[in-house]
């Protein structure tokens, strides 16, 4: 027994080296890589301490970054699970084409974020598809993107909007775990519809719940493809995201160890938003 156990363990050997390689590896070589003045490709690098850390003290495009990335990160949060909750709660009934449905509305997800921002960009440019139907009306149209206010909230909806049948899919899981004997007993009870959800299926799907807000804000807090596809990060940085400054310093800017040092702050940022919310989420569970 003991010999087989070990035989299973060693199953992990090959997840664990891919795992030890591409994230605990870089993850190692960007912190050391923090404390360099280093321009990415040249063999000489000049040891700085913690200098380029405070340089992100004084950054105001770090800052404006950060800005854009917590509404990113939790503005699309709150928007997937609003979608993807009611999406589920629509499909979970049956009706004929319920499929067809939950297809169309998962479909999205199938499509890379640089696709989905190059398809939207063509809808909000000058020239775009809602100008034109604006200019049916006689309404006068807009650069959505060139004002960046605007622009970072398109971003989030566009986010929103792609990924919240992977929230549907979590909570439709959520929901069929669920045992119809709790809702025949509510009923029983007097309880309407309204209260069944508050009392009973909220409560029941947070650990789908903790799933789908976790995943989700990881996502949007490190959100880059959409951005470099719809605005490139501009005006000014007006709707630049953490991932994209990071890109933008590294490569553009050759400022390689700064760059770290903002990679760094970000895994730090993110990991801290996960435990907090796994911890939350943790205390809220109830046992089925």
């Amino acid at each position: 027994m003991k010999k087989r156990k070990i035989q299973m363990n060693m199953l992990y050997l090959p997840a664990l080296f891919v795992v030890l390689l591409f994230v605990l590896y870089p993850l190692i070589r960007s912190f050391r890589m923090s404390f360099y003045n280093w321009n990415g490709y040249s063999p000489v690098k000049m040891f700085i301490g913690f200098d380029n850390y405070k340089n992100l003290l004084s950054d105001k495009n770090f800052f404006l970054s950060f800005t854009n990335t917590l509404l990113y990160g939790f503005g699309s949060t709150i928007l997937q699970n609003i979608l993807g909750l009611s999406f589920a709660l629509f499909l979970n009934t049956k009706f004929k084409g319920h499929k067809a449905v939950r297809t169309i509305v998962y479909l999205p997800v199938m499509i890379s974020g640089l696709i989905m921002g190059y398809i939207m960009y063509f809808m909000v440019r000058n020239q775009g598809a809602i100008n034109e139907i604006l200019g049916w009306f006689s309404l006068s149209g807009m650069d959505w993107m060139g004002d960046g206010n605007v622009g970072r909230w398109i971003i989030t909806f566009v986010n929103s909007w792609q990924y919240c049948g992977y929230c549907m899919v979590i909570y439709m899981a959520g929901l069929q775990g669920i045992s119809r004997q709790y809702y025949e007993a509510a009923a029983i009870d007097g309880a309407n519809s309204w209260e069944s959800f508050r009392y009973i299926t909220l409560p029941l799907l947070i650990p789908a719940m903790s799933s789908a807000v976790v995943i989700n804000l990881i996502g949007g807090l490190k959100l880059y493809d959409i951005v470099v596809s719809l605005s490139n990060g501009g005006p000014n940085y007006m709707t630049s995201s953490l991932s994209y400054y990071i890109n933008n310093r590294y490569l553009s800017a050759e400022q390689a160890g700064y760059a770290s040092a903002v990679g760094v702050v970000m895994f730090l940022f993110i990991m801290l938003c996960s435990q907090i919310l796994n911890g939350y989420f943790r205390k809220k569970e109830v046992e089925m």
